[in-house]
């Protein structure tokens, strides 16, 4: 037909299918308003048996046919393009892909290996890849969908292509992808039963050949997730093998994590060969199954996504300066004691009192303990300085500070007191730079530096070395010091080590200023520094690490995996107990192994092997799986019962 008549039936067409009070479109320069293309124009998607496309691929004329399938092309990836909407529009689809299918590539193979394809073949081929492309595209909508998996000729296209097109053509690959596709939009009506066509049997082999041997990802991925859909269904998992070419293609691209839609393809496979417990039983036996746990493992790990959280579980904390200024009570210097017994009384007691007591409001000692301390320090000495009674002493207190009176205080016992008077005190710091020679019985008074007190402790080396010379040498008479006599030049350097520093030792940046309490009862500082419990710590804080989000379906399908494999390894029927003699009547499997033949007895050797091969691989993976962490409680305690269970899998 020529070119003049294709456009006047094109003509004639379009006039027939305007719509009262169309008006010819003007010149874009001309036009008003929105641009809306001709793929939505009524005439082009009017529901009736004379369509507009719908008769231009029924004329034969090629360039109609090209015009119709171009716009399908576009309207097909469309969620409201219905293929009923078009009476006959599915039967014409399918007449392009089941010619091409049944004779078109066998015949364009035997020309195109020595020259080019007849132009009329490959036009024709072109138009059974677009209306394939169509019918795929289309299968992504639901009604559409619906549709295809009850139409009579859909599976037997897709059968029939993958029986006689050849799968390692380069010329045949998008058209089997399409295919593919579209059979994974009708798997769910696809019942491949035991006794079928081999038609159906090649078909499936041809799909598991294309994932395990294919080198072009898209027909991988393609092939995968059709078997998986296809397998999904009852009635075809009989057809299922343990070394089928698509189950070793998931396990060989399983550690491509980048490429997510094929790990995802090749998860979702594997857990369907695995749901089926005839499968799951032999991979055990499998030699990559070791490996193949790890990757699921690794594989949860990959795709975990976490945030570190620190918790502050501190208690209350005591603490108190670790520099304390400590005082205690003047005790009377040999000095002052030879200095105040030869005066006379009362006025030795009035400076005894002077030196020993200081004047204060509130200060409170009783008169016993007053007597006391004038009884303990003249008293040895009475037969040559006599010493007052104790009456006269406490009435001398009212003549040394005239604020300060004796008193009884009354009560049920009374109390004798002298009021406003306190012991005088002596800061404990002084003591740093006290000389302790002479056993600390040295009367000098406390230096402001070690130097000071050094050339003070070489006078007593100098003056002493007669008394306390013997042939061994001087010894050190520096408090409770047990060194052994040394010569003089040695002594010098010994006494060194008795000399505290005028600076105190260097902190640590993070030391800080306070010493913390064992609790808030506890005093400081304390006689016994180095036994008192251990203080809480000042800061206690638990970091660890939590997922963010729930994990994503590829590793949900993984998880589902490990535990089916978990379970077929750990849970087994010849574990249970029996009911016989030997497992005390407890209700169970009866054990007959009287008709076993051997053909059965290798079977459950088998298994029984397989189990412990699985039980020693989650042993293996039981520190790797201890690092997994789910926000779903469920699922966590599947990890927590797989990581126990791989503690103790060597026993169970």
């Amino acid at each position: 037909m020529s070119t003049a008549i294709a456009s006047t039936i094109r003509a004639a067409a379009t006039n027939y299918y305007r719509p009262a009070g169309y008006v010819a479109q003007q010149p874009v320069a001309q036009r008003t308003g929105p641009n809306i293309t001709d793929d939505y124009e009524r005439w082009y998607t009017e529901a009736t048996p004379n369509n507009r496309m719908l008769l231009s691929l029924r004329s034969g004329i090629d360039s109609e046919i090209a015009w119709a399938l171009e716009r399908l092309c576009r309207l097909c990836d469309n969620e409201q393009f219905v293929l009923k909407a078009i009476p006959g529009l599915t039967d014409v689809l399918f007449e392009w892909p089941e010619w091409y299918a049944r004779e078109g590539a066998s015949q364009i193979a035997k020309t195109a290996s020595l020259f080019s394809p007849h132009p009329d073949q490959e036009r024709r081929r072109r138009h059974a890849l677009e209306c394939l492309f169509i019918l795929r595209n289309a299968a992504l909508n639901e009604p559409n969908a619906e549709e295809l998996s009850n139409h009579p000729r859909t599976q037997p296209l897709i059968f029939q292509t993958l029986r006689n097109l050849q799968i390692d053509s380069d010329a045949n690959a998008e058209f089997i992808l399409h295919a593919i596709e579209l059979l994974q939009a009708v798997a769910f009506k696809v019942h491949v039963p035991y006794r079928t066509s081999q038609v159906y049997l090649e078909a499936l082999s041809k799909i598991e050949q294309i994932a395990g041997h294919s080198s072009d990802r898209s027909l991988i991925i393609a092939s995968l997730t059709a078997l998986t859909l296809v397998y999904s269904n009852p009635p075809n998992i009989t057809h299922m093998c343990a070394d089928s070419p698509a189950f070793s293609a998931s396990v060989r691209y399983l550690p491509l994590f980048v490429d997510k839609p094929l790990v995802d393809a090749c998860l979702n496979y594997i857990y369907t060969h695995l749901s089926h417990s005839p499968m799951a039983k032999a991979f055990l036996l499998h030699p990559d199954m070791p490996s193949v746990l790890k990757l699921l493992v690794s594989f949860l790990l990959s795709e975990q996504l976490e945030e570190s959280v620190s918790l502050d579980i501190s208690g209350p904390v005591q603490t108190v300066p670790a520099l304390v200024t400590t005082t205690r009570d003047h005790e009377l210097t040999k000095d002052e004691l030879d200095e105040l017994l030869p005066k006379p009384e009362p006025q030795r007691c009035y400076d005894w009192m002077k030196t020993m007591f200081v004047p204060k409001v509130d200060g409170e000692l009783t008169q016993v303990d007053f007597w006391n301390l004038y009884k303990d320090v003249f008293t040895p000495y009475q037969e040559t300085y006599p010493a007052l009674g104790a009456s006269d002493v406490i009435k001398s207190v009212n003549v040394v500070f005239p604020q300060a009176q004796a008193m009884v205080l009354p009560g049920p016992v009374q109390k004798f007191v002298v009021r406003g008077v306190d012991r005088r005190k002596e800061d404990t710091s002084t003591d740093m730079f006290r000389c302790q020679w002479l056993r600390s019985q040295c009367g000098a008074t406390s230096y402001n530096s070690p130097g000071e007190l050094y050339e003070h402790l070489l006078e007593h080396i100098t003056t002493d070395e007669v008394e306390g010379a013997s042939e061994a040498g001087l010894p050190c008479l520096w408090s409770t010091c047990p060194v052994a006599p040394l010569p003089k030049a040695s002594l010098r350097a010994h006494v060194l080590t008795h000399l505290s520093s005028s600076q105190p030792l260097p902190k640590h940046p993070t030391q800080d200023d306070t010493i913390t309490l064992p609790s808030e009862h506890d005093l400081y500082p304390t006689t016994t520094p180095t036994s008192r419990p251990a203080p809480p710590p000042r800061k206690t804080t638990i970091t660890y690490r939590r997922p963010v989000l729930d994990p994503p379906s590829s590793c949900l399908t993984a998880l589902l995996c490990i535990r089916i494999l978990f379970r077929t390894s750990f849970i087994s029927s010849d574990e249970a107990p029996r009911v016989d003699a030997d497992h005390f009547g407890f209700p169970g499997f009866v054990e007959d192994t009287e008709g076993m033949d051997e053909d059965q007895e290798s079977v459950g050797d088998s298994e029984k092997e397989g189990e412990r091969r699985g039980r020693k691989a989650f042993v293996g993976v039981r520190r790797l799986m201890e690092n997994v962490q789910i926000r779903d409680e469920t699922l966590m305690s599947w990890i927590a019962e797989m990581v126990d269970a791989g503690i103790y899998g060597t026993t169970i």
